[in-house]
């Protein structure tokens, strides 16, 4: 189940699916039922044990689920990983530091990375999760009608149940390529050597966080990517100053690829476009799939109980309730926000919902995301465009970050601020940030958007000297500026005559 079986994973799977582990006795009737334990299911069902429900969760795989297994815990250990050993090598030139000369030691960081996983997977533990109150079965659960569960034969029935299964990895359809063999997130944290070329299909947040990555611990890295830019969803400014960095490291950039095919010869990995003079092979020894994802449903039976679900996933309102008045669901199976914090906030709402009749609505929520390239986009509310297709007049303000002294002073001046006001006024609509560490800064705009603040109150508060979070504090000081019209100016004027 996973690989390699050293102690940590050994370790990790004592924790998330331990062998040997024996289903309960179902209660006669559950106030909830989870299906899914990854963070949407896990926050669902701590919450609600908190709260006195009899609680039962069903997982056919690991506790934790993609972000602890497979998701954000391994890929920013790499991340972090290999910005390290960038910083190693450019010591020298940007602070006089001692010279990089030695090879790293991959295997060392995929060690580390299977260490601090297993460290980590006691929070999302079965072990917990039973002191907490939970029934937790190990296994596939299926519907056997509108109020009903089963799993291993037992039948679990239940006032409210969630659907909280998530998704995985989504390979395109390309001639060849399941017999080339290929990874995607879920395998490729398995590797114990470096690839020495590795092939990304894909330009999305993924692809790019792991290309970079390998291309600093040494690989040789192609993206192959069908849009005219990486982080096709993202500011394109933004999206450009990280493909920027990533040439840097050494990565090439194939945009607007065509695959024709995927071919194995002996070790090697050809992937074949077609070109303006005809195909062109593209060679590898690894191909990384990050090319989208898809909804877990499969074997949940969802038919029996009246759920209504499509390739996007489960049908949901703004409540998170499906076509099942009694059947709920959270995170990536119904989400387009396929974000770890979204999905702890969805499980957030279908537990007042699901229990006390809440009223709490999805579409309320302000959901930031950050890409963890080098340099870091993140971005929070509307984009330009968004607003604009909503009716919105917009204002844009954008400071760059080699404006910022702290950013001076680190050697991180790439990237900016962009925000987005409505016009007239300092109310803000969305910001995207460039910066190295755009996704610790970024909740600052996320709590102005959430909690009504201006652009104005941000400008009011005292950032401390040398940040980079002073970048916001600029912003605030460009909208002031605007507002100094020749009017104004010219009524000042008349003053600072008579102010003697």
């Amino acid at each position: 189940m996973l690989h390699p079986p050293d102690v940590h994973n050994r370790r990790l799977l004592q924790n998330v699916h331990p062998p040997g582990w024996a289903n309960p006795e179902p209660k006669d009737r559950y106030h909830l039922v989870v299906i899914g334990a990854g963070t949407a299911g896990l926050v669902t069902a701590a919450a609600a044990a908190g709260l006195g429900a009899r609680v039962a969760l069903i997982e056919r795989h690991l506790l934790g689920g993609d972000c602890l297994n497979v998701g954000c815990v391994p890929s920013k250990a790499i991340v972090r990983a290999a910005r390290a050993w960038h910083e190693a090598r450019e010591a020298q030139r940007l602070f006089g530091g001692p010279p990089a000369v030695e090879r790293g030691d991959f295997g060392a960081v995929m060690e580390r990375m299977r260490r601090i996983r297993a460290d980590l997977s006691s929070g999302d533990s079965v072990h917990r999760f039973r002191d907490l109150g939970v029934d937790v079965f190990l296994g596939a659960g299926r519907f056997v009608g509108p109020a009903a569960v089963e799993i291993g034969g037992k039948r679990l029935e239940f006032r409210r149940a969630v659907i909280a299964t998530g998704g995985r990895p989504d390979a395109p359809e390309i001639p060849g390529l399941g017999a080339a063999g290929y990874l995607t997130n879920e395998t490729i944290f398995s590797l114990t050597t470096l690839p020495p070329r590795l092939l990304v299909i894909g330009a999305g947040p993924v692809g790019c966080e792991l290309a970079q990555a390998f291309a600093r611990f040494g690989s040789q890295v192609t993206v192959i990517a069908r849009g005219e830019h990486a982080l096709a969803r993202e500011d394109a400014d933004a999206a450009g100053v990280v493909e920027r960095a990533m040439k840097r490291d050494g990565i090439v950039f194939l945009r607007q690829a065509s695959i024709v095919r995927v071919e194995r010869s002996g070790g090697e990995r050809l992937i074949v476009l077609r070109g303006a003079t005809g195909e062109e092979p593209v060679r590898g020894d690894e191909i990384l799939v990050a090319a989208g994802r898809g909804p877990n449903v499969e074997g949940l039976d969802l038919e029996a109980a009246g759920i209504v679900y499509d390739r996007a996933g489960v049908r949901v309102n703004d409540r998170l309730r499906t076509t099942n008045r009694r059947v709920y669901a959270a995170g990536d199976i119904c989400s387009r926000f396929h974000f770890t914090h979204a999905a702890d906030a969805l499980a957030r709402i279908v537990v007042q919902n699901a229990l006390f009749y809440g009223r709490a609505r999805a579409s309320r929520l302000i959901i930031p995301w950050t890409t963890y390239t080098s340099p870091e986009v993140a971005h929070v509310g509307m984009y330009e465009k968004d607003a604009r297709a909503a009716g919105l007049q917009v204002d844009s303000l954008t400071i760059p970050m080699h404006q910022v002294d702290r950013a001076v002073l680190d050697g991180e001046t790439e990237g900016f601020l962009r925000v987005h006001l409505k016009t007239g006024s300092d109310r803000i609509l969305g910001a995207t940030l460039v910066a190295e560490h755009a996704g610790e800064m970024i909740s600052e705009i996320g709590l102005a958007i959430t909690a009504g603040l201006g652009l104005g109150r941000i400008g009011a508060t005292i950032h401390p000297y040398p940040t980079q979070a002073e970048v916001f504090r600029k912003a605030a000081d460009a909208w002031r500026r605007k507002k100094l019209t020749p009017l104004v100016k010219r009524v000042l004027k008349v003053f600072f005559r008579s102010f003697r």
